[in-house]
């Protein structure tokens, strides 16, 4: 039975509301972050009874990529199964936005799915006691933040060291890195991954992060690489192999931009599905957030109808209509994910040429070493796009990077305010696909613009 809170606590839930109540009224921001600023400094261990309300438990999914998605396609089939969830939909991650979503809910409830920013997922997992934890993928992001992703490893293998059963870890087996996180820790993990070779393409093999044997250190050979370090490896050194997944997509068949037919092979037997976001790595995605659902014992009818109709977070291959138009918004921040991102725009517009808007910012959010922009393959866009409109505090940086990637200078257009360059993406001729990519903070501005403008909510409402 889920415990009350205590006088402390109660007093720090309703200063917390009160200070994201302020923020919204005065127009300051949503309250998704400032909420648990506040209520963490009356009372420190707030998250901690909070958790203790959520009758099924917590469940944290972190990863560099792809967990914002994943939380979301997870909190979707839930509520398909009439569980009452408690979800950071708009994506607060770090430890005060985990807590302001949770003094902002309704409790008690019946769980709570919770995204977790990378470096912040130690101290959530030491305050909230995780049901659940779902480790997608470990790429190098925001060096000045992170450092290396064997550092990330390290910090997560021992906060998840103090997890006992009935707590379960869900591991990336695809991932070298995600699944040496997990092995032989006292709780139980089990493992989620591709099986599909016609998926296999060795798209950014060149900036793999996790390239060596995690036992003995010899380098790791693939016999189906689907992108970067992520696919079916081993070490012919020691024998460490991926390993065999409990849940596995076993057939992926992308439909261009509209989605991918699926088939995930889950205990209870083939599951088929239509998953209407395109991309390899939301296919990953929709079977993380599978994997996660029958590990919570919901059944997989309700699993395929749930994501049948999902429909992308903000700025994850969203869909805006604004004057008339209609612009892909995909957010990039990373060698990893642009590089994905790319790959998914090239092979859906061969017959259709786009025009972009590239936004790159370099704030604290969006990581202030923008070094990454060379290791993401932008050279698959030479010869495929008619005009590039490039924008944000970075403007003339990510110019200079298409330069080398073989983008014409015609073709090329730098414009620093994101009005005047999504006005100048919106100019391009009728009937061209209009697509914008930007960086973190980037996303966050352009969404503001096109909120003045009507076309879309304020993010915290979306």
């Amino acid at each position: 039975m889920a415990e009350r809170p205590d006088l402390r606590t109660a007093l720090a839930v309703a200063a917390g509301r009160g200070a994201a109540w302020a923020s919204r009224t005065l127009g300051r921001g949503g309250g998704t972050n400032i909420a648990g600023v506040v209520a963490r400094r009356l009372a420190p261990g707030v998250l901690q009874q909070l958790a203790r309300r959520v009758d099924r438990g917590v469940v944290l999914i972190a990863g560099t990529n792809g967990k914002t998605t994943t939380a979301r396609m997870l909190a979707a089939i839930l509520e398909h199964a009439d569980w009452r969830v408690v979800h950071n939909r708009a994506g607060a991650n770090l430890v005060s936005g985990v807590t302001a979503t949770l003094l902002r809910a309704t409790l008690p409830a019946d769980v709570a799915v919770l995204e977790s920013d990378e470096a912040a997922l130690p101290t959530i997992v030491a305050e909230t006691a995780p049901r659940l934890v779902v480790l997608q993928n470990l790429f190098r992001d925001q060096l000045d933040r992170y450092g290396e992703i064997d550092t990330l490893a390290r910090r997560w293998r021992e906060v998840l060291g103090t997890l006992r059963a009935p707590s379960l870890i869900l591991a990336n087996a695809d991932d070298p890195a995600v699944a040496a996180v997990g092995h032989g820790l006292p709780a139980p993990m089990v493992t989620f991954g591709i099986d599909d070779p016609s998926c296999a393409s060795d798209s950014g093999a060149h900036i793999a992060d996790s390239q060596f044997c995690r036992t003995c250190g010899a380098r790791l050979t693939y016999t189906s690489r689907y992108y970067a370090h992520i696919g079916l490896y081993r070490c012919t050194a020691c024998g460490l192999a991926r390993p065999a997944p409990r849940y596995r997509a076993s057939r992926i068949v992308p439909r261009a931009d509209h989605g991918s037919d699926l088939t995930l092979e889950l205990p209870a037997g083939p599951l088929m599905l239509t998953l209407p976001l395109p991309g390899l790595y939301n296919a990953a995605n929709a079977l993380a957030a599978a994997a996660a659902a029958c590990e919570l014992g919901v059944a997989p009818s309700v699993i395929a109808a749930a994501l049948g109709q999902f429909s992308a977070a903000f700025g994850r291959l969203e869909r805006v209509e604004i004057a008339g138009r209609t612009v892909l918004l995909a957010l990039i921040k990373n060698p990893v994910g642009a590089t994905e991102t790319l790959r998914m725009i090239a092979a859906s517009h061969r017959d259709a040429v786009p025009h972009l808007l590239i936004v790159i910012n370099d704030r604290h959010a969006d990581g202030t070493d923008i070094s990454w922009l060379w290791d993401a393959e932008f050279e698959r866009l030479a010869g495929g796009v008619a005009r590039v409109v490039v924008s944000g505090t970075r403007a003339a940086d990510m110019a200079l990077r298409l330069r080398y990637a073989g983008i014409d200078d015609e073709c090329l257009v730098v414009e620093p305010d994101v009005a005047a360059a999504l006005d100048a993406l919106l100019a391009a001729p009728a009937g061209v696909s209009l697509v914008a990519l930007p960086t973190y903070t980037a996303l966050l501005d352009l969404r503001h613009v096109m909120t003045a403008r009507g076309a879309v909510r304020p993010f915290w409402d979306d």
